[in-house]
């Protein structure tokens, strides 16, 4: 049989291999330029104090100040803007060198913000804060308090998005002033607007507390003035089934299984049982396994038969030296008794019944 040709192999193995993850997808250009950004200015933060060791304080001022505005020390911050295996950032530097040399030598101390007068003003991939878009548009509620300070703008700072409103929680309409339900206006004048959470209980509200509730929550029936939890577990036809016992929660309820020994329930543990299952009595007001090899009745009917208790039931075995029959335990060696004590066999675990 022929192997299949190189060509299927390679699809067949790019077929197999995973999706590239979110990180490893492409910068915007934005983005690039914020990143080289952002390590420029770490850059000058490291070498901020570059050859001054201390001591001759005078001489180091008079003699290497220079260092400060020097081209040794743009070398060194251009230096450290890249990893090797980094091809978009290299290739970004080394488009951008003599830009970058002219801020650091000339514009600097006219433009201090690398940012916007790189990235905004020069390449003109980026916006300022609280504009978007090609032309740079102030986002919806101006660029001071976008969105009124209460949500995202869509594209802020970069030369995307249509500049609209994504509210916080709580939030809603074009500018993020308005409530949802479920939250109250709890101040609003011409500059600010603030929604806080309703108490659990209402589904509308005026205020924070259960008794400023305009309409009760499901699960929650008002009361007077007061809106109030409505016990589920107290109904009449109870919503668990038989082997569930009532957990009653603010504004729901939970079903939790019967202990094993109960047959039916009102709570947790055996203690809660209204019945026992076959095995089982009550005892100190709780379900207890019944020892039936204790009885006055025998539970192991045969001769010689050994009775071992179980978790709500028992085994009957033949000792050590026996053999069964239908009617009895035999000794299994000629005109043998048996011993008083034999050895007893381990009783089987409830996992093996």
């Amino acid at each position: 049989m022929r192997p299949p040709p190189r060509t299927a192999l390679g699809f067949l193995l790019l077929l197999l291999l995973p999706p590239a993850p979110d990180a490893a997808r492409k910068l915007t250009p934005c983005q690039q330029c914020r990143a080289l950004v952002d390590k420029f200015n770490q850059g000058m933060a490291n070498t901020a104090k570059k050859n001054f060791g201390g001591g001759n304080t005078a001489w180091e001022e008079k003699t290497l100040s220079k260092y400060e505005f020097s081209e040794i020390r743009l070398l060194e911050i251009l230096e450290g803007l890249c990893e090797s295996s980094d091809f978009e950032c290299n290739q970004m530097v080394e488009q951008q060198e003599e830009r970058l040399e002219a801020w650091w030598l000339q514009l600097k101390k006219k433009y201090p913000d690398l940012f916007e007068w790189f990235c905004v003003q020069t390449l003109k991939v980026c916006c300022s804060p609280g504009t978007y878009g090609p032309a740079c548009s102030a986002c919806q509620g101006g660029s001071e308090r976008p969105c009124s300070g209460n949500g995202h703008c869509n594209g802020d700072g970069s030369r995307q998005g249509d500049g609209s409103c994504q509210c916080h929680i709580g939030y809603q309409g074009p500018l993020c002033k308005d409530c949802v339900s479920s939250y109250f206006s709890s101040l609003r004048n011409e500059t600010h607007s603030i929604c806080t959470a309703c108490d659990e209980s209402c589904k509308t509200c005026s205020g924070p507390t259960n008794r400023d509730c305009l309409e009760c929550e499901e699960g929650w029936t008002r009361v007077e003035d007061t809106c109030l939890d409505v016990d589920e577990c107290a109904a009449e036809t109870p919503p668990c089934s038989e082997t569930q016992y009532c957990e009653n929660v603010n504004g729901s309820y939970t079903c939790e299984e019967c202990d094993s020994t109960c047959v039916g329930c009102t709570g947790k543990g055996p203690a809660k049982c209204k019945e026992c299952v076959s095995g089982y009595s009550k005892e100190d007001g709780q379900c207890a396994d019944v020892d039936e090899c204790s009885l006055v009745e025998k539970a192991c009917k045969r001769e010689n038969e050994n009775c071992y208790n179980t978790p709500g039931s028992f085994v009957c075995v033949c000792p050590e030296g026996f053999a069964e029959t239908e009617d009895a335990c035999v000794p299994t060696a000629q005109g043998e008794v048996p011993e008083e004590n034999p050895v007893q066999p381990q009783p089987p675990s409830r996992e093996d019944l």
